[in-house]
């Protein structure tokens, strides 16, 4: 059973890699069946947004924050405060090792975060996941040639990649943890507790 999950979650990861590739992300474009919330963002609307979508209307105002071609993500990301990097950042690690694990996070852009998500996951008060991460951050460090050896930016490649991948182990203690923990109800809490932090 876990083995036929995981088949089945490398497949979607390897998918979801194919789109990201052609542009196609689910993250890296405003989704037209969430919310559609224009800028400024309110302390109104988040009090009257719903938890089941609030974390993705608040990721949407963040991303019509970055420049159209994502060229200063990372510089940008970083010009916020910290309550706004946090949720952008998590998001992306959630978003990523949902779809494909740690090592789909580390292939795509969403890798540059790697060293400020720790500290951006205890913010939120995610101290469980904070420590899951830096264990798979010093993981990839250590393994790295190890890991992307086989990542020559072909669909085969990268696929080749999960093989004896060290970081698998801690794609199923995110899921595990998930459950235990959910990662959004912590974000939501998070932004409800500090709105502020996030009105334009």
């Amino acid at each position: 059973m876990i083995k036929s999950m995981r088949a089945q979650i490398i497949t979607i990861g390897i998918i979801i890699m194919i789109l990201n590739l052609f542009g196609c992300s689910e993250r890296t474009k405003p989704n037209n069946n969430k919310p559609s919330i224009q800028n400024p963002l309110t302390e109104q609307i988040i009090d009257t947004t719903s938890d089941d979508l609030l974390l993705d209307v608040v990721y949407d105002n963040l991303y019509r924050k970055l420049s159209a071609t994502h060229d200063k993500e990372y510089e940008i990301v970083l010009s916020w405060n910290k309550s706004r990097q946090a949720i952008y950042m998590i998001s992306q690690l959630q978003t990523e090792v949902n779809n494909g694990g740690y090592n789909q996070f580390y292939f795509n852009s969403s890798g540059q975060f790697a060293a400020a998500l720790p500290e951006a996951l205890k913010l939120v008060g995610a101290t469980k996941f904070a420590d899951l991460t830096e264990r798979a951050n010093s993981t990839f460090e250590k393994e790295k040639s190890k890991i992307t050896k086989d990542q020559d930016g072909t669909v085969e490649g990268f696929s080749k990649s999960y093989e004896n991948n060290p970081l698998n182990k801690f794609d199923e203690e995110f899921y595990k943890l998930n459950e235990t923990k959910d990662l959004q109800k912590i974000q939501v809490d998070y932004i409800r507790k500090n709105r502020k932090e996030f009105t334009d």
